[in-house]
């Protein structure tokens, strides 16, 4: 579980955009790039080239 503080400050490092938390899949999604940035022990990795591409539809 990441801690509330940090997901107040952590922005998408591509576009500096919002990233909402999906505990059940511990991942932080971008909407705006649709990229997600997985969460490894509690620590999320917000590297670019690491982060999956995603398809959705809202």
């Amino acid at each position: 579980m990441i801690n509330d503080k940090l997901l107040e400050i952590l922005a998408c490092p591509k576009c500096k955009g919002e990233l909402e938390y999906k505990p059940n899949e511990d991942k932080l999604i971008c909407h705006n790039c649709k990229l997600a940035y997985r969460i490894e022990d509690d620590i999320p990795i917000m590297l670019i080239e690491e982060a999956e591409n995603i398809e959705y539809t809202e």
